[in-house]
């Protein structure tokens, strides 16, 4: 089991060189933005304008904190992500812009390389114990607030930010939390075989 702590993530500019965003974790391990298989990373976003596009990548944002923003993907209809909306997912490698709802935003992103991996990644608010089913091949847990506890013989602490990876030995994860707290599940795999 591994903790990745927030004070420890990699910061680092945007693709398109608009702003920064914060590496949580990448595979393969030290991978760039052009040969990762997957990455999960925040951003914070300061004002209006267009998304990095990334080549043959699939992409979910969710918003962690702030008002939220209106996508504009490959000129459809606009969409509204906010906190209370479900993560959205979209081409990353299609024109895609912003516009700010009322003032900046953090978002999470995950991404997997089309034709190689697959991801999803699911909101849950935890006020009582619950049961995390880990999936075949990379499940991560992202603790967005408060404070939660993976009972054990030594039982792991997760605070604001901090992402457990279990591994891949572990079937199902026990959390608990005293105050309602927000966890992002972030479930990764391959295809055909390219865990």
């Amino acid at each position: 089991m591994r903790v990745l702590r927030a004070a420890e993530y990699r910061s680092m500019p945007w693709k398109n060189g608009g702003g920064v965003t914060t590496e949580v974790v990448v595979s393969p391990a030290g991978a760039g933005l052009d040969d990762f298989d997957w990455r999960v990373s925040m951003a914070r976003v300061e004002g209006s304008g267009p998304f990095s596009q990334f080549a043959g990548i699939d992409r979910t944002l969710a918003v962690l904190e702030g008002e939220g923003i209106e996508l504009d993907i490959a000129g459809r209809a606009p969409i509204s992500v906010t906190r209370a909306t479900d993560p959205i997912s979209f081409p990353a490698d299609v024109p895609t812009a912003a516009e700010l709802i009322g003032g900046p935003i953090t978002d999470l992103n995950v991404m997997t390389r089309r034709g190689r991996m697959t991801h999803s990644v699911e909101r849950l608010v935890v006020s009582n114990p619950v049961e995390i089913r880990t999936a075949t091949g990379t499940t991560l847990v992202l603790c967005l607030n408060g404070d939660v506890t993976v009972p054990g013989t030594e039982p792991v602490h997760l605070g604001p930010l901090d992402t457990l990876l279990p591994g891949p030995d572990i079937a199902s994860l026990f959390i608990q939390s005293v105050h309602d707290t927000t966890l992002f599940v972030i479930r990764i795999g391959g295809i055909s075989g390219n865990d």
